[in-house]
């Protein structure tokens, strides 16, 4: 009867692990031991208004306490993020970052499919990112969405955002603050537009990303990092 109990009791999780999964795009795994933490970022990331039902989106109110459950958690000895995202909400990407960043929780990221616009400080948020060699990342200064810049103030503010943005993007990459403007501002290459498009290998050569490489590097390099934390906490 005990069995019967134990074994229902573990369906039961595994249900609700899948259901979680399924309903917020992370997933806890457990590779050599070690428990790590996957969270997605897909589609486009949803700030402050809300997005037509069609779109697919990361709600950033869904993730900021997700990665603070992660980094309170005692069980929890890593964090992969995995992106694949058109970009979104400036503020709300620029939020998760800065957030990401100043995690203690070993983290890496990995771009699949796309890394654009704020989705590229979301990747070297982590303490190494990766890319498949497939992948690409647009980077493009921030943009109005169409609307019309109707004070100083407003252009004031985005000049501002801007300069955030890249600022934290040469504080968590090998990329110098004029070369990123420099791929920001590059014409020619976008259609009526002016940024860069970069593939994975473009992306690493030019210090934005760390590596090129899939889910195993990632996973293995997280689990290096623990295992050296633990070695060192043990004082070995």
């Amino acid at each position: 009867m005990s069995q019967n109990t134990d074994e229902a009791k573990e369906k039961e999780e595994e249900c609700a692990e899948q259901s979680s999964a399924f309903e917020t795009g992370s997933i806890t795994v457990e590779k050599s031991g070690h428990f790590i933490h996957c969270l997605t970022i897909i589609g486009q990331i949803e700030g402050h208004y809300i997005l037509p039902s069609q779109n697919k989106t990361t709600k950033y109110e869904h993730v900021i306490p997700q990665l603070v459950a992660i980094e309170e958690s005692r069980e929890i000895e890593g964090l992969l993020i995995i992106l694949n995202t058109v970009g979104g909400d400036v503020e709300a990407g620029l939020a998760i970052a800065e957030l990401l960043s100043t995690m203690q929780t070993p983290t890496a990221s990995l771009v699949l499919g796309g890394g654009h616009s704020i989705g590229v400080p979301l990747a070297v948020s982590c303490q190494k990112s990766f890319i498949v060699p497939s992948a690409t990342m647009t980077v493009h200064p921030v943009r109005m969405n169409g609307t019309v810049l109707g004070v100083p103030q407003t252009l004031s503010y985005f000049e501002k955002m801007q300069d955030r943005i890249v600022n934290f993007v040469e504080n968590n990459s090998r990329i110098s603050a004029e070369a990123f403007r420099g791929l920001m501002m590059k014409t020619g290459e976008l259609i009526m537009d002016v940024g860069t498009v970069l593939d994975g290998e473009s992306a690493v050569s030019c210090g934005l990303i760390d590596e090129l490489g899939g889910l195993s590097d990632a996973l293995g390099f997280l689990e290096n990092v623990i295992e050296v934390r633990e070695n060192a906490a043990h004082g070995s």
